[in-house]
């Protein structure tokens, strides 16, 4: 089940179960980078793992603040680690851009599981995709580089602002309801719902605003969902 030339990272402030992961990963094959706090994981990030374990809980910078820090740097998944089950904290994580939520207590083989199963994902879409570019006016999306532009300008947007961006546009005039995307971007087994969607439709929307305020990309069809123009 290892992923060879695959770095993690492992975000987390309680040694012990820094320690207890790392050594879980790398007999699994995984490189291991670690962090103890929120602003070592910023630099870590730097690095560029193909994928994060953030605790949540941390003293100073929290799990959901620095997920949003290295969103830019990071284009694989993020997966949170927390004791806290409410369902507004899975919400929060999967809008400032994490992919998955799993609760402490968690099982060990169930952690693999989803590492491998996130990476596995993450891989076969890249290897489908490589080099392939949409264009539509001013507006340029490049999966490769897992950006957007609009006449030269990049559009900052997160890792799954960037997948809902291009399985609309690459689906143009195709309408998608919410519980679609929310599938199709998050799976079938994440922890959410699809409203969801809807947060990161609007941040899509204000980013691309931001650049071009004449332009709208994404339309809502009312009762329906959303389509691209």
């Amino acid at each position: 089940m290892d992923m060879p030339d695959t770095t993690v990272l492992i975000v987390d402030d309680e040694a012990d179960i820094v320690s207890f992961l790392r050594d879980a990963l790398e007999d699994e094959g995984y490189e291991v980078l670690t962090a103890r706090n929120g602003e070592e994981a910023v630099r870590q990030a730097e690095k560029g793992p193909q994928l994060v374990l953030l605790d949540v809980m941390m003293d100073g910078m929290n799990g959901f603040e620095v997920c949003e820090r290295i969103r830019s740097a990071v284009h694989g998944p993020i997966i949170f680690l927390s004791a806290c089950q409410e369902e507004a904290d899975r919400i929060k994580g999967l809008v400032v851009g994490g992919d998955d939520y799993l609760v402490k207590p968690f099982s060990l083989s169930e952690l693999k599981a989803r590492v491998h199963a996130h990476l596995r994902r993450e891989r076969r879409q890249s290897e489908s995709r490589e080099e392939e570019i949409l264009r539509f006016g001013d507006l340029t999306i490049d999966y490769n580089r897992r950006t957007v532009r609009i006449r030269g300008e990049e559009v900052e947007l997160t890792a799954k602002m960037f997948e809902i961006v291009w399985l609309l546009a690459l689906n143009r005039g195709h309408v998608f309801s919410r519980e679609h995307i929310y599938e199709r971007v998050w799976g079938l087994e994440a922890d959410g719902d699809d409203s969801t969607v809807t947060e990161h439709i609007k941040k899509i929307r204000a980013r691309l605003q931001a650049v071009s305020p004449d332009d709208n990309y994404i339309q809502t069809v009312w009762g329906v969902g959303y389509k691209w123009k």
